[in-house]
């Protein structure tokens, strides 16, 4: 069992920016594409943002042109980058090797002054 460990969370201001990696104990990212998804209390947990194993990504409506979702192989880690962040973007952010059963434990993130 490959294991996903998600950090880089926290809290911050509206407007505010931070950077979640997802490392991988193997290289399960070079053969599976890799996901950032998030849970708000009383929320469903939703797809964030996604990269397949040769780098096309897709983002969720609510944070295109804000998040960026990039991979790097040799170090089995992947990224999401959160630049104007909002209060909706609060939540507990999980990473995920898609189409397997492996995900991280998750990382909180608080937007708020």
């Amino acid at each position: 069992q490959v294991q996903l460990v998600e950090s880089g969370g926290g809290l911050v201001q509206p407007g505010g920016s931070l950077r979640l990696s997802c490392a991988a104990s193997g290289s399960i990212f070079r053969i599976y594409a890799a996901g950032w998804y998030r849970q708000a209390p009383g929320k469903q947990r939703e797809l964030v943002a996604v990269i397949t194993k040769g780098g096309v990504t897709n983002y969720a409506d609510s944070v295109k042109g804000r998040f960026t979702i990039s991979r790097d192989n040799a170090k089995n880690t992947v990224y999401l980058e959160m630049n104007s962040l909002k209060r909706e973007d609060t939540a507990v952010y999980y990473c995920h090797a898609v189409d397997t059963s492996n995900w991280g434990q998750g990382t909180q993130v608080t937007v708020s002054s």
